[in-house]
């Protein structure tokens, strides 16, 4: 999409990365979080009634609260070269960012940093982003009941689609969620909670997974989700060349949404902290419900693809290893 390209930056052995989305001088943005445990930045002036109203990149990272240091060598990079919000006394670059909890993958005192941050800044592209265990996505899993005993690899995907008349959207997605990823036209799951002991007790069946939902309302699933991590989440940007006020650009990030409760069952919990940017580079006129509608097609899209995509890691199996 022009006007926007996509770095990663990652440590494969501590399991950890982010990625950056970069705007060039500046684009619409909106965001839409959901769910009860967020990690965030700079999100409170992309909504309505704030004086700001374009960005100059966005990061997703792993890392937990930690990594959200790694937006400070986003921040250095655009500083750099001269992009950010004019203060007529220092231009000022805008970056929002959103960050999953991967803490209990890899190593847990190594988290994205400035370094990092400006390193994926350094290798973004206008090429199509690598998906699975890359950047953002590097220590991501899905799964989440009984654990990370019970988890599998998951990892970042991507995904667009024509809107007609030449206007596109697209989304990139981080999919590290409590719940499972399931087929959206089936609701076979796909990749989720695999049996595992919990304390003495071996909790699963035959297959090769557990169905969170379902377990949610039993006795070990009622005492799995007291001790559960309160990390989880789904982030992600959603990106498209339509013209797109700010306000639109907030609708279309609500919209995406969507797509998160398609393919992610249970979604936006209390254990998760699903957080959507949207970003629009404003050259094609296309109503805004159609890329609401679009958008959260790509967000399926890539969330099925960020599972299918990884690759085993850290003692985590993915789903081609089961």
């Amino acid at each position: 999409m022009p006007g926007i390209r996509v770095g990663h930056a990652h440590d494969a052995e501590a399991l950890t990365g982010c990625t950056v989305v970069l705007c060039g001088d500046g684009t619409v943005a909106g965001v839409d979080q959901r769910g009860g445990a967020p990690g965030t930045r700079e999100t409170d002036l992309l909504r309505p009634l704030h004086k700001v109203q374009k960005v100059h990149a966005v990061l997703l990272s792993g890392g937990s609260a930690f990594g959200l240091d790694a937006a400070g060598g986003v921040v250095r990079y655009l500083e750099e070269r001269g992009i950010g919000y004019d203060t007529q006394v220092a231009k000022v670059p805008i970056v929002p960012a959103a960050i999953i909890f991967d803490l209990h993958v890899g190593k847990v005192d190594v988290r994205p940093d400035a370094a990092m941050g400006y390193a994926a800044c350094q290798a973004a592209s206008d090429e199509p982003p690598a998906e699975g265990n890359v950047g953002a996505g590097m220590g991501a899993t899905v799964g989440q009941l009984l654990g990370p005993a019970g988890a599998v690899k998951s990892g970042i995907g991507t995904a667009s689609t024509d809107l007609g008349g030449g206007a596109v959207v697209g989304a990139i997605i981080v999919v590290n969620p409590f719940g499972d990823v399931i087929d959206p036209a089936t609701g076979k799951i796909l990749a989720g909670t695999r049996p595992a002991k919990v304390g003495p007790i071996h909790v699963g069946g035959e297959g090769p997974f557990i169905d969170t939902l379902e377990a949610m309302k039993g006795r070990i699933g009622r005492t799995a989700l007291r001790l559960a991590s309160k990390g989880n989440s789904v982030i992600g940007v959603v990106a498209t060349d339509a013209d797109l006020t700010k306000e639109e650009a907030n609708k279309v990030a609500q919209m995406a949404h969507n797509g998160i409760a398609r393919a992610v069952r249970p979604a936006h919990t209390m254990h998760d902290g699903d957080t959507i940017f949207a970003l629009s580079t404003g050259r094609k006129k296309v109503d805004v419900s159609v890329v609401g509608a679009y958008a959260a097609e790509v967000v399926t899209q890539s969330i099925v693809r960020a599972v299918m995509a990884a690759e085993k890691a850290g003692g985590v199996p993915a789903v081609s290893d089961l």
